[in-house]
C-alpha cells in the first residue's frame, strides 16, 4: 500500500490530527507513514504516540521516523508538508517589527510583511523538497499545508511536472457559519466557492435549488449576526459576496479595517482571531511555552477519533480507491479562473480520483471580486519571485503593494522596515545571503528651492489645466 512522507512531523498538534485521520481511513490499511523532522525532540514523541495509536486500535499500518528528508521521500506516494521555518522566533519578528512601524497584524502569516517573509522562509525549503521529489519520488502527490498558501503554491507551480495541491480548511469552517446563519444543515447546502486562498468567494449558495443569499444578507443586517463577523459582513454588504476567511484574517488583506485605531475599534475589537493585534503570534507563543514544559501527547487519548475537516485523508482515500472526492484546492491557475492571471495560485473546486487531481474551470469571477483578489495577487507574485530569486528589491516592492502596509506607511518607511526585518531573519533566508535592501537617500528641499521649468506642448498644457484633452 501507500507510503506517506510527513515532512514537519514536529508539529505535534497538526501532525497528530492528520495521523488520526489517516489511521481512521480503512482504505489506507497497510500504509507506511514516515515521520520526518529536523530534530528528534518532538519527532520521538510523535513517533511513540503514533505507534501507540496503531497498537491500541489494532490498525494495519507501519510508522517510522527520520531526520533525513531524502530518506523520508524515497519511494513515497504522498508527501504531506507542514513546515514552519524559523518557528515561533521568526514569527515574533514577523509581528513585532511591523508593529514597531505601525503595521498592526492580527494573524500575520498570509499577506502583509509577516506573510511575505514567511513565504521567503518557506519557499526555499519547498523548492528543496520539490527537487528531492523529482529525484526520489517523481510521481508522488505533494499536499502542502505550509502558509502563506497562495504564495507558496505559486512557487510550487513553477516546478515542471510537480503534482501538488495546497490545502486549507477555510471553506469547510465557513460552511459551518453559513449553515448557522441560514438555519440549514451544512450537508443540505450546495455551493461553489472560488478565488484565492483566504479570499475565495461563495459564488453560489443553494438549498434544494433555492438561493440562500437573500437570507444570509438579511441576517447580516441584524446586530446579533453582524457582530460575530464584522469585516466579512462589511465586505458582503459592499461587494455582494461572502468569502472564506474570518474577520481576523480578512482585516489584514484589505486597506479599510486596520489602518488606524479608529478603524480597529470599529471593526476589530473582538478578542483573539476576531481581529485582536498579534492574536495568532501570541497564541503560537503560548502553545510553544506550554509544550516546552509538558508533552501534550501524554494527555491525548490514543483512541481513534472521527476524521477531522481536513481534506488530506479524503484525498488519499479517493486516489487509492478511485471513488471521487470533491474539495477546494489551491492549484496553479491554468485557465481555471479566467479573470485572474495564468500562473498565479487559485483556490477552485477540484475532484480527485485514482488518476489524480482534476481542478474545474470556474470562468470569470464577478469583476469586483476579481479586483479585490488582484490586490492580493499582485503581492503574492512579487513575493514568490523575490523568494525564488533572492531579490531584495522585489521583497520591498511586494510589501509596498500590500494593501494594509500601503495604507499605513510611506515608501521610505516600508523600505526601512523590510531592511530591518531582513537583517533580523537572515539565518532563515539563505537565498538573500550577502544582499541588503538598498537605502533611499533623503532629499532635503530648501524652502526657497528654484523649481526646474519643464516646457509643455501647448495642447498638453491646456489639457493639464482644464483636466481634459484639448480639441486641436
Amino acid at each position: 500500500m501507500a507510503k506517506v512522507a510527513m515532512i514537519g512531523a514536529g508539529s505535534l498538534v497538526f501532525c497528530k490530527t492528520l495521523m488520526n485521520d489517516f489511521l481512521a481511513t480503512p482504505a489506507l490499511a497497510g500504509s507506511e507513514y514516515c515521520l520526518m523532522a529536523l530534530t528528534n525532540k518532538r519527532l520521538d514523541k510523535m513517533h511513540a504516540f503514533v505507534e501507540r495509536m496503531i497498537k491500541d486500535n489494532g490498525i494495519d499500518a507501519k510508522v517510522t521516523k527520520t531526520t533525513d528528508r531524502r530518506k523520508a521521500l524515497k519511494d513515497a506516494d504522498y508527501v504531506v508538508v507542514m513546515i514552519q521555518v524559523g518557528g515561533v522566533e521568526a514569527f515574533r519578528i514577523d509581528y513585532e517589527l511591523p508593529m514597531k512601524y505601525g503595521v498592526d497584524q492580527c494573524i500575520g502569516d498570509t499577506l502583509g510583511p509577516g506573510g511575505v517573509f514567511r513565504a521567503a522562509r518557506h519557499i526555499r525549503a519547498l523548492m528543496e523538497i520539490a527537487e528531492d521529489m523529482r529525484q526520489l519520488c517523481p510521481n508522488a502527490l505533494l499536499l502542502n499545508y505550509a502558509n502563506p498558501m497562495a504564495i507558496c503554491c505559486w512557487a510550487l507551480g513553477t516546478v515542471d511536472g510537480l503534482r501538488f495541491v495546497g490545502l486549507c480548511h477555510g471553506v469547510q469552517t465557513t460552511m459551518d457559519l453559513i449553515a448557522s446563519y441560514t438555519n440549514c444543515k451544512k450537508e443540505e447546502i450546495d455551493f461553489i466557492a472560488a478565488g484565492i486562498n483566504h479570499m475565495a468567494w461563495f459564488l453560489r449558495l443553494e438549498k434544494d435549488g433555492k438561493d440562500l443569499y437573500p437570507i444570509l444578507r438579511e441576517n447580516f443586517e441584524k446586530p446579533g449576526y453582524y457582530v460575530n463577523e464584522k469585516v466579512r459582513g462589511e465586505v458582503l454588504r459592499h461587494f455582494g459576496y461572502f468569502m472564506t476567511e474570518s474577520t481576523g484574517h480578512l482585516s489584514e488583506y484589505l486597506p479599510y479595517f486596520r489602518k488606524n485605531q479608529q478603524a480597529r475599534n470599529l471593526y476589530c475589537d473582538e478578542p483573539a482571531f476576531g481581529g485582536e493585534s498579534g492574536a495568532y503570534y501570541r497564541y503560537s507563543a503560548d502553545v510553544a511555552e506550554k509544550f516546552s514544559k509538558m508533552d501534550p501527547l501524554s494527555i491525548e487519548t490514543t483512541t481513534l477519533q472521527p476524521r477531522s475537516a481536513e481534506y488530506a485523508s479524503h484525498i488519499l482515500e479517493a486516489h487509492e480507491t478511485g471513488e471521487p472526492f470533491c474539495l477546494n484546492g489551491n492549484v496553479r491557475n491554468d485557465g481555471y479562473i479566467t479573470n485572474l492571471p495564468n500562473g498565479c495560485c487559485v483556490e477552485v473546486p477540484c475532484f480527485v480520483d485514482r488518476l489524480g487531481l482534476h481542478p474545474t474551470v470556474v470562468g470569470d469571477l464577478p469583476p469586483q471580486c476579481a479586483a479585490l483578489n488582484m490586490t492580493n495577487v499582485n503581492v503574492q507574485g512579487l513575493a514568490a519571485q523575490a523568494a525564488l530569486d533572492g531579490d531584495t528589491e522585489l521583497l520591498v516592492q511586494a510589501v509596498a503593494l500590500d494593501p494594509l502596509t500601503a495604507a499605513v506607511l510611506t515608501l521610505k518607511e516600508i523600505r526601512e522596515m523590510v531592511s530591518e526585518m531582513l537583517e533580523a531573519q537572515r539565518e532563515w533566508l539563505p537565498q538573500f545571503k550577502g544582499k541588503a535592501v538598498r537605502p533611499t537617500p533623503t532629499i532635503h528641499i530648501p524652502k526657497n528651492v528654484q523649481r526646474i521649468e519643464v516646457p509643455l506642448d501647448p495642447a498638453l498644457a491646456i489639457a493639464n489645466r482644464f483636466g481634459k484633452l484639448a480639441q486641436v
